[in-house]
């Protein structure tokens, strides 16, 4: 298990993806413990590093008795950080894990290369609120609140379906140390850093629930918006756990913020046309191009490579398989050959193949499914 002892505590964290890609860290909310941006791993790991850890006083993190602060809790990540040797990382917490970022971005800015703060506040609410808390969980165990924090971690709707994850956290909730937890009620308690966000100098993207009556936009995101200089926004019609109840979204929005690449678009539209098409295809285009063809060559390399099929969110395999039912629906023969060819040179299978052409024969009609599946059929032959 992958245990580190730092400040004197038995910290749990997961180190996932390739070496030397940019890390990102991901901190969770109070009540919660790493395996809340589970939803998430598998976009970011397509493009960083991620490291998840629990906070003292959550998950299979050691729980000392006692009040804890928000300087604390993120000497307690820097020290996790400087364990593994990671010097430099972009940050992403939600709520506690928010007001964590906050404290890095003030006092160890050149540690950090990106902020995201998601569901969060400068200051989380007055203290009679988190007295109450911490008064019912030494009296009554983490069972007196799981409801209550139920309510306000997800909307409604999704507390009435079912929902696996809210299960989860109901399960992680009643599970956390009640001592950490009222630790953690104390440094958010005691949190308030209104009178200094000016001098955060990250880039900061500010993520809020429009549904989320912890920390709404009011009073919370709109500070954090407001009084960090260029910080960026986005709101989402989720509850607290945003990345939990709107999973889609809230990653595109942190792809696109972590991800934004200075690069020309042609220069970025070669990449992604080298890593789809194949190397031999590319060079075998750019040597086939004449003055005649060059303005349209490069359209094609800034706008459909450089452009779209650059975005962040979708990976190469679902952008293949739209392409190739698109493709077939339209009767694009040559195009659908390209496309097919590549993807089974890169990732696809035939089992992919089956399933976008049985949806094509269903919404696109049986002749042009026929066609399709003679062409993927010769060069399954071809490649066996």
């Amino acid at each position: 298990m992958p245990f580190v002892t730092v400040n004197g505590i038995r910290q749990y964290y997961r180190l996932e993806g390739v070496d030397g890609r940019p890390v990102v860290v991901l901190s969770h909310s109070i009540g919660c413990d790493h395996g809340m941006w589970q939803l998430q791993i598998p976009d970011l790991l397509r493009h960083f590093q991620v490291l998840r850890y629990d906070v003292r006083g959550h998950g299979a993190s050691e729980s000392p008795s006692g009040a804890y602060s928000i300087e604390q809790l993120g000497r307690d990540a820097l020290a996790l950080a400087d364990h593994l040797g990671i010097t430099r990382f972009a940050w992403c917490g939600l709520s506690m894990g928010g007001a964590i970022g906050q404290w890095l971005a003030l006092h160890v800015p050149g540690r950090l290369t990106h902020l995201v703060l998601a569901n969060t506040s400068a200051r989380f609410g007055d203290r009679a609120m988190w007295e109450n808390r911490i008064k019912a969980v030494q009296e009554g165990g983490m069972a007196a609140l799981v409801e209550l924090a139920l309510k306000r971690f997800f909307s409604e709707e999704i507390l009435k379906v079912g929902n696996a994850y809210v299960s989860s956290i109901r399960s992680v909730l009643l599970a956390t140390d009640p001592a950490g937890y009222i630790g953690c009620c104390v440094a958010l308690r005691d949190f308030d850093s209104t009178q200094e966000l000016g001098r955060i100098t990250i880039p900061t993207l500010v993520i809020v629930g429009e549904r989320d009556v912890s920390t709404p936009w009011a009073g919370n995101g709109e500070v954090l918006a407001r009084e960090i200089p260029n910080a960026k926004s986005v709101r989402l019609p989720a509850a607290h756990l945003s990345n939990l109840e709107q999973p889609r979204s809230f990653t595109a929005a942190l792809l696109e913020f972590l991800l934004s690449d200075r690069r020309s678009l042609t220069e970025k539209g070669f990449e992604v046309r080298r890593r789809v098409l194949g190397d031999a295809h590319v060079d075998k285009a750019i040597a086939a191009t004449t003055d005649f063809t060059r303005d349209f060559q490069d359209f094609i390399t800034r706008y459909a490579w450089g452009e779209i099929w650059s975005r962040p969110f979708l990976d190469d395999r679902t952008r293949r398989l739209l392409v190739l039912a698109l493709m077939a629906a339209m009767g694009r023969w040559e195009e659908f050959r390209m496309h097919l060819r590549a993807g089974l040179n890169h990732e696809l299978e035939s089992c992919d193949l089956k399933e976008v052409l049985l949806l094509v024969a269903l919404y696109a009609g049986l002749p042009a499914a026929n066609t399709a599946f003679h062409l993927a059929q010769e060069e399954l032959a071809a490649q066996r």
